[in-house]
């Protein structure tokens, strides 16, 4: 199968095509830079792997949650070049992106969502697929849900800025954190090929974005102080 992934819900762009078995990736720290950057680079990486869009059996994309404008970015990107090339699409979590990118079988997925808050979620694969122990939500880092159980991994960039916070809530629980880990287009696509296979993936009109968070501006005393949705 051939599917074109990428994420632009945090600082970084994640960009892959599976070619068959085979896979083209592009990783970079963008910044405020994706809207620049995620066209060029996707049409390089296709130049790469000798394709063009019409070759593709379909497009993912990092639905969230995560940067308001990023999730925005890239679902618009999704409509797009689907439209374009008349091709399905589908969003996938990023907090499952997370699960996924992690190699572990109990993931508990943390991606800071700044203004002192973290997206949170936790997953067991079992038999391969994975099952949802406690869904997508918007907390604060010391409001996280309890969850039950030992053996688990903590993935994404929620536990690198709430280290010590996430700790004292689960440390006795986890066997390994992976703080530096971000949704990557590769692990999304893994995640988007069954549901390609089987059928449900959406038109491009369908392709939108995971909102948790409500909010989608900033105070002007919260901008003074640093703050980012």
């Amino acid at each position: 199968m051939n599917l074109l992934a990428f994420d632009t819900s945090t600082e970084f762009l994640s960009i892959a095509i599976a070619r068959g078995e085979e896979l083209f990736s592009f990783d970079t720290l963008a910044g405020q830079s994706h809207s620049q950057l995620i066209l060029p680079e996707i049409q390089k990486l296709l130049t790469s792997a000798n394709m063009q869009l019409m070759d593709l059996n379909g497009l993912v994309f990092g639905a969230g949650p995560g940067s308001f404008t990023g999730v925005r970015i890239a679902a618009g990107v999704a409509q797009g070049l689907a439209f374009g090339a008349n091709l399905q699409v589908t969003g996938v979590c990023t907090l499952m992106a997370l699960a996924q990118a992690s190699g572990a079988d109990k993931v508990i997925a943390c991606l800071d969502a700044r203004m002192g808050e973290v997206y949170h979620a936790a997953y067991v694969r079992e038999n391969g697929v994975w099952q949802t122990v406690c869904e997508p939500g918007l907390y604060k880092p010391d409001a996280v849900p309890a969850i039950a159980g030992t053996d688990w991994v903590g993935a994404g960039s929620g536990w690198q800025t709430y280290a010590e916070i996430l700790a004292a809530k689960y440390d006795a629980q986890l066997t390994q954190v992976l703080p530096q880990l971000l949704p990557q287009a590769h692990a999304m696509i893994e995640l988007a090929q069954t549901i390609f296979a089987s059928g449900q993936a959406l038109n491009a009109a369908d392709a939108m974005p995971i909102y948790i968070r409500n909010r989608v501006a900033l105070k002007t005393a919260e901008r003074e102080q640093g703050l980012r949705l």
